[in-house]
C-alpha cells in the first residue's frame, strides 16, 4: 500500500463509456449483502471504438458478469483489487453483474456499512466502488432505479434516492421497496438506508404551488430532537427560493440521522444522510452553538440540491465548485437568519486560525489542486472555507444583481451536467462584463496573500495616500507567485468627527464605504478632498482572505474599536489591540521579566462593558480574546507555554480590574425565560457566559457559586456545559469531580452528550490531561470505530495546546498510536487526525524533533494512501 501514485488534473480524459441508466437490487445481510446491477452503457462519441470498459471496484466478491444476457468467462475480463476491465464491448449494451459485500465489517464507513445495526451508505468521494463495479467518477451521470430487500423485523424501513414506486412482502419474512430517481446523478450521490427507524413528517409548498413531503428519520428515542432541524429545512427551502429562485424538484425530501459517519452530512439526492451530531437538538442536550451548527448544515446540504447535485463537478479537482459555492450560500443564509456581524466574525475568526495555518503548512494546496493521491484528503478548509471566500469576493466584484444573473445562467445552462470552475466563473464574467482572468489565480495559487499597507495624510492638499504592496509566500510546488486581484473594501474614519469620510478617488466620489482593487504588486491610491486626518478602516467585512499589515498605533486601534462603522472591523481592531499587548507579554515571559498589563486594553474593555452602542452578540465577540491557536499563528516560532501564560495573564488582569463590570453584565443577562434558540436569547446567554468566564479566571468566590448554581439548575445545555467547563478547567477539583461524575451518570445513555463530557475533560489546562485521555479511552462510551468519539476525545486533546505539546512528547506519541490503529480501521479519519503533527516546523527544536520522530514512526507502518500522502508531505 506504500508509494501510491498521484492523479493529475492535466491527465483528465472524458469517460469512454457513459451510463445511461442504473438498476440496482440489494438483498441485505450483515456479512453477505448481494448487489445485482444492470447498467445501460453507451460509448462516448469521441472514444476509440476499441476502447475497453474500465470499471472501479474494491473489496467486492464477483459472483456473475454478463453483457446483454450473455455470461462472460474469465478470459473476457481482467479483475484486480482496484476494479474490472472488459476487453471488448459493443457501442451500446447492458452489463449485468452480481457481487457480494460485507457491511458489518466495513469499518472505513465508505460504501455500504452498518451503524448501530442500521445499514447506510457514504459514497462521496469514491465509496460507490465498494458497492458494485462502476465508473466511479462524477462526470458519469445516470438515472437510478433501486430495489432494497430486507428483513421485515430488523429493517422495517428501506430508503433510497428519489420517490418510492413499489413495495411488497416476500417469502421468509422479507420485504422490498423500489425507488426511482428521475434526475441523472453521479454515483457519489447514491444513498441507501435500512433499519428500524421512525419519522417526523412535515410539508412545504414551493413557490410554484407544489407540495413537498419532508421527512426526518431517526431512532425512536430521538424523535423529540428533530423539531429544530425540520424548521431549519423549511427556512432553507424558502430562503433558496427567495434569494436564488431555486425550487426543490422531487416530491419527497428525506434526512436520516446515523451515529457512525465520517463527515458532518451528505447531500445525496433526496436522501440526505446526516451525522447524528449534525441534526439532533434539544435544549437539555444541545448547546446554542449546536443549534446554529445544525441550522447551517441542514441548509448547506439542502442548497447542494442545485449547487452540487443538479449541476455537479466534472472531476474531483473541481470539488470547490460545489463546496465553496455552497458554503458561501449557507453562510449568507445563517447571516440573514441570525446576527450577520457575529456570523462574519465567527467565520473569519475560525478561518484565520485554521485555514491560514493550512496555507502555511506542508499540505498547502490551491482551491483547485492540480494533483492528489487520495481525494478524501482534499476535503479541506482550503476547498470549503477559502473556496467560499473566493466566491464571496466574486460576488462583491460583480455586485449582487450580476452575481444572481450569473448563478441563474449557471444553473440553467448546465442543469444535469458535470462542469468546471471555469464554467462557473465565465457565467459571472458574462453577466457582469468583468474581466475575471486575473481573478482565476485565486483557484490556482496556494497560500495566503499578505498586504503591506502604508498611509499618509497631506494636510496642505487634503489628500490621503494609501500604498498597498502584495506578496504571497512560497508553498510546496509553487515557489513563485503572480499578483492576485484583491478587492479591498475600506473607509476613512475622521479623527475629529469620528465619522466615515466621503471617498473621492481619481475625481470620482465613491461614497463613505467603497471597494478598491489591488491588481499589481504595488499600487498607490490618492484620495482627495479629505477634510480631516483619518484613520483607514481597511479590509472591511474581511473582503478578501488575506493577511493585512498596517502600522496602526494602539491609540488608532482603540479609536477604531470605538468609532468604526463596520462591525467586523471594530471587532478586528480590538483583536489587533489585544495582540499587541499579548506580544509584549509573550516576550516578557520568555525573558523572565515582570508582566505588565497594557492599560489601553483595560480601558478599551471598560468602555465596551459600560457602553450601550453594541448589540449583545457582537459585544460578546469583542470581549473574547484571541485564542491560543490564533496567537500561535502570529508568532514566528510557537512558544506554547509563553502564549498560554500571556493569555491567562490578560484574562486575569482584566477580571481583577473590571470585576464589578463583568458581574454587572452577568446579572443583567440572567433570565428564567424558557429556552429558545433565537438570536436574542443566544446573544444574551453568550454575553452572560463570557462575563462568567472572566470571573472564573480569578476563581472569584461568587463566580464559583454561580457556576455551581448554573450546573445544577439544568435549564439548558448551553449554560450547564459552560459552567461545568469552567469548573473542570479551574483548580477546584473538589467541586468539578462530583459535578463531572453526576453529569456522566445522568447522560450515559446519550452518545452526543457524552461526547461533550469527553471534550470538557481533555481540554482542561491542568497537567493531568494525558492520563485522563488514556483512562477515558477505556470508558464504555468511547469507541475508536466511531468518528464522533475520536474527534471528541483524541481530536479535542490534540487542540489542547499546553498538554498536547508537553515537553516529554507523550502527547505526540499518544496521537501517533491512535493514528496507526485508525489507519487499519478508518484511513480517512486517521489522515485527518494526524494533522497537528504535520505542523512541526512552527515549534522549537525539541518539539520539532519529537513530532518528526512520531511521523517517522507512523511512516514505518504499512499505510493507507490517505495517511501516506499526509505523512509524506509533512516529512518532505
Amino acid at each position: 500500500m506504500s508509494d501510491p501514485q498521484p492523479v493529475y488534473l492535466s491527465d483528465y480524459q472524458p469517460p469512454a463509456y457513459r451510463v445511461i441508466h442504473t438498476e440496482l437490487t440489494f438483498d441485505l445481510d450483515p456479512a453477505a449483502t448481494h448487489v445485482k446491477a444492470r447498467l445501460l452503457f453507451e460509448r462516448n462519441d469521441q472514444a476509440d471504438d476499441k476502447a475497453p470498459l474500465v470499471l472501479d471496484g474494491e473489496q467486492l466478491t464477483l459472483i456473475s458478469l454478463a453483457i446483454d444476457g450473455t455470461a462472460l468467462t474469465e478470459a473476457d475480463y481482467q479483475l484486480d483489487d482496484h476494479g474490472l476491465k472488459i476487453h471488448t464491448v459493443p457501442a451500446s449494451f447492458s452489463l449485468e453483474s452480481e457481487v457480494k459485500i460485507a457491511p458489518s465489517t466495513n469499518t472505513a464507513l465508505e460504501g455500504l456499512y452498518q451503524s448501530s445495526g442500521m445499514y447506510c451508505t457514504q459514497c462521496e468521494a469514491e465509496g460507490f466502488r465498494r458497492i458494485t463495479f462502476y465508473p466511479d467518477r462524477p462526470d458519469v451521470m445516470a438515472t437510478f432505479t433501486v430495489t432494497v430487500i430486507g428483513d421485515v423485523q430488523k429493517e422495517p424501513i428501506l430508503l433510497a434516492n428519489g420517490n418510492p414506486v413499489a413495495r411488497g412482502e416476500m417469502e421468509g419474512g422479507r420485504h422490498f421497496v423500489k425507488w426511482e430517481d428521475p434526475f441523472p446523478k453521479p454515483c457519489y450521490l447514491f444513498a441507501l438506508v435500512a433499519g428500524n427507524l421512525h419519522k417526523v413528517e412535515d410539508h412545504f409548498t414551493t413557490m410554484s404551488g407544489r407540495d413537498v413531503t419532508l421527512q426526518i428519520w431517526v431512532e425512536e428515542e430521538n424523535l423529540d430532537k428533530t423539531e429544530h432541524a425540520m424548521a431549519s429545512l423549511k427556512r432553507s427551502m424558502e430562503w433558496d427560493e427567495q434569494t436564488y429562485g431555486r425550487e426543490y424538484d422531487l416530491d419527497l425530501f428525506m434526512i436520516v440521522a446515523v451515529n457512525d459517519f465520517n463527515m458532518g452530512a451528505m447531500e445525496n439526492k433526496g436522501l440526505n444522510i446526516f451525522n447524528s451530531a449534525a441534526v439532533l437538538t434539544h435544549p437539555q442536550t444541545a448547546t446554542d452553538a449546536t443549534f446554529q451548527n445544525v441550522e447551517g448544515i441542514v441548509a448547506h446540504e439542502y442548497f447542494h440540491n442545485w449547487s452540487g447535485n443538479r449541476v455537479t463537478c466534472r472531476d474531483w479537482f473541481q470539488l470547490s465548485l460545489k463546496e465553496g459555492f455552497t458554503v458561501f450560500r449557507d453562510q449568507c443564509f445563517s447571516a440573514d437568519t441570525n446576527s450577520a456581524p457575529v456570523k462574519r466574525i465567527q467565520d473569519v475568526s475560525f478561518f484565520r486560525t485554521a485555514q491560514f495555518a493550512e496555507d502555511a503548512g506542508p499540505t498547502a494546496h490551491p482551491v483547485r489542486p492540480d494533483h492528489f493521491i487520495e481525494i478524501t484528503n482534499f476535503y479541506t478548509l482550503t476547498i470549503y472555507e477559502k473556496g467560499a471566500e473566493v466566491v464571496r469576493m466574486l460576488c462583491n466584484l460583480v455586485g449582487w444583481e450580476n452575481f444572481r444573473r450569473g448563478s441563474d445562467a449557471y444553473f440553467e445552462r448546465f442543469d444535469g451536467q458535470a462542469v468546471t470552475i471555469e464554467d462557473f466563473v465565465e457565467c459571472m464574467a458574462q453577466a457582469s462584463g468583468e474581466d475575471l482572468s486575473q481573478f482565476m489565480r485565486w483557484y490556482s495559487q496556494a497560500g495566503t496573500p499578505e498586504i503591506d499597507a502604508y498611509g499618509e495624510y497631506d494636510y496642505v492638499h487634503s489628500e490621503y495616500r494609501l500604498t498597498l504592496r502584495q506578496r504571497t509566500p512560497a508553498t510546496p510546488g509553487q515557489p513563485e507567485k503572480l499578483p492576485m486581484h484583491i478587492p479591498i473594501r475600506m473607509g476613512l474614519v475622521g479623527t475629529k468627527s469620528g465619522q466615515d469620510l466621503t471617498l473621492t478617488l481619481a475625481g470620482e466620489k465613491l461614497g463613505k464605504d467603497a471597494v478598491i482593487h489591488l491588481r499589481d504588486e504595488e499600487q498607490t491610491f490618492v484620495f482627495t478632498d479629505v477634510a480631516e486626518a483619518p484613520v483607514p478602516s481597511l479590509l472591511r467585512d474581511f473582503s478578501a482572505p488575506v493577511k493585512l499589515n498596517f502600522p496602526y498605533s494602539r491609540e488608532e486601534l482603540a479609536f477604531l474599536l470605538t468609532h468604526d462603522s463596520d462591525g467586523f472591523n471594530r471587532w478586528d481592531a480590538g483583536q489587533r489591540l489585544a495582540m499587541l499587548a499579548l506580544d509584549d507579554l509573550i516576550a516578557a515571559h520568555r525573558n523572565g521579566v515582570e508582566k505588565v498589563m497594557d492599560s489601553r486594553v483595560t480601558e478599551a474593555f471598560r468602555t465596551l462593558l459600560t457602553g450601550s452602542t453594541v448589540d449583545k452578540a457582537v459585544l460578546s465577540e469583542m470581549l473574547t480574546l484571541p485564542s491560543e491557536a490564533y496567537i500561535a499563528e502570529q508568532q514566528p516560532i510557537v512558544d506554547v507555554d509563553a502564549i498560554h501564560a500571556a493569555r491567562e495573564f490578560v484574562r486575569q488582569s482584566l477580571a481583577l480590574v473590571l470585576r464589578d463590570e463583568f458581574m454587572a453584565i452577568f446579572e443583567a443577562n440572567r433570565t428564567d425565560e424558557p429556552y429558545a434558540p433565537t438570536p436574542e436569547q443566544i446573544a444574551q446567554r453568550s454575553l452572560k457566559n463570557t462575563a462568567l468566564s472572566y470571573l472564573m479566571s480569578i476563581e472569584d468566590e461568587k463566580a464559583v457559586a454561580l457556576c455551581e448554581e448554573q450546573v445544577a439548575v439544568d435549564h439548558n445545555m448551553t449554560d450547564v456545559r459552560h459552567a461545568l467547563t469552567l469548573l473542570v478547567h479551574s483548580d477546584r477539583d473538589d467541586l468539578s469531580a462530583p459535578a463531572l461524575k453526576a453529569f456522566g451518570e445522568k447522560w450515559a445513555h446519550d452518545p452526543l452528550v457524552m461526547d461533550q463530557w469527553f471534550t470538557i475533560q481533555v481540554t482542561r489546562p491542568q497537567p493531568d490531561v494525558l492520563e485522563r485521555v488514556q483512562f477515558l479511552m477505556q470508558h464504555p462510551a468511547f469507541s475508536i470505530k466511531n468518528p464522533n468519539k475520536v474527534r471528541a476525545l483524541i481530536g479535542a486533546f490534540a487542540q489542547n495546546r499546553v498538554n498536547f505539546h508537553r515537553l516529554d512528547g507523550k502527547g505526540y506519541a499518544l496521537l501517533a498510536d491512535v493514528v496507526i490503529e485508525l489507519n487499519r480501521l478508518n484511513p480517512e479519519i486517521a489522515a485527518r487526525l494526524v494533522t497537528p503533527l504535520t505542523r512541526w516546523q512552527r515549534f522549537d527544536e525539541n518539539r520539532q524533533s519529537l513530532m518528526r520522530a512520531q511521523l517517522k514512526r507512523i511512516k514505518e507502518e504499512p499505510l493507507s494512501s490517505n495517511v501516506y500522502e499526509v505523512v509524506e508531505k509533512a516529512l518532505a
